[in-house]
């Protein structure tokens, strides 16, 4: 009977050891043996709080980041066109440029003058300023008159056309207006106007105004007229402070701008 029972604990025993080794094993090819199970590879650095967890080990939904409002967007000063408003908005928007009113005055004008620069460009005709006016080269522009250089000043006297570098208004005066500003890119950094004159013109609109910068100032004057091309001309003209002997010419200047034909 021992030997019976000894041969029973053998065979159970054998049984045991086949059962590990096969609990130890895959079942098939497909099959990995369980590893020890380690923390996932640590998320990317975010902004947003880790999720809490729940008392129940569950975590717990983060709420999304209130979103911020969209910040409105605001002319700037002495730019052309800020985002999202109109031209003529812009140009209220800047403090450079104040309102035209209808404080502002027309002005006596001289007799036309007789001898004229004739730019085919613009449609429009400019007097032929005297001495010491003198053409010069015109680019940027399309005719260009000059006053001499003045010791101890960087700024001199000029009378430009050219075709409207600026977006056309509904109203001449608007057109004007716009063209007047753009007229302080060619004026020294800081530059404010001050209106002087303002009234109609045959096929367009006339300013005249003062440009201060520091302690200094110049005479300025646009005239926006329709000379029958693609776009209407401008007739820019400006004379700083240094050369004030000549603001005179600017009433000649725009008495005397008129349309080719």
């Amino acid at each position: 009977m021992r030997s019976i029972y000894r041969g029973l604990a053998v065979v159970a025993a054998v049984a045991v050891a086949a059962t590990v080794i096969v609990l130890a094993l895959p079942s098939g090819p497909d099959e990995v043996v369980a590893g020890p199970v380690t923390a996932p590879p640590a998320a990317p650095a975010s902004s947003a709080p880790a999720p809490t967890p729940t008392p129940s080990g569950t975590p717990t939904p983060t709420p999304s980041p209130s979103l911020s409002p969209i910040p409105t967007a605001v002319p700037s000063p002495g730019s052309s066109l800020a985002p999202g408003y109109t031209a003529m908005e812009a140009l209220y928007a800047d403090s450079r440029v104040p309102r035209l009113t209808g404080r502002v005055k027309r002005m006596a004008l001289p007799r036309p003058a007789k001898r004229l620069v004739k730019d085919k460009r613009t449609g429009l005709a400019v007097p032929r300023l005297g001495r010491p006016w003198k053409q010069h080269g015109a680019a940027p522009f399309t005719s260009k008159q000059v006053l001499p250089p003045t010791r101890g000043s960087k700024l001199r006297g000029m009378l430009v056309t050219c075709p409207l570098p600026i977006m056309e208004q509904k109203s001449p005066r608007d057109t004007a207006l716009l063209a007047a500003r753009w007229t302080l890119n060619h004026h020294p950094k800081g530059s404010k106007i001050s209106w002087l004159a303002s009234q109609r013109v045959k096929t367009g609109w006339m300013l005249v105004y003062r440009v201060k910068y520091g302690k200094h100032s110049s005479r300025a004057a646009v005239v926006v007229m329709d000379g029958g091309m693609g776009k209407p001309g401008l007739a820019f003209v400006t004379v700083p402070d240094s050369q004030r002997k000549r603001w005179r010419d600017i009433g000649r200047v725009v008495s005397g701008v008129r349309v080719l034909g």
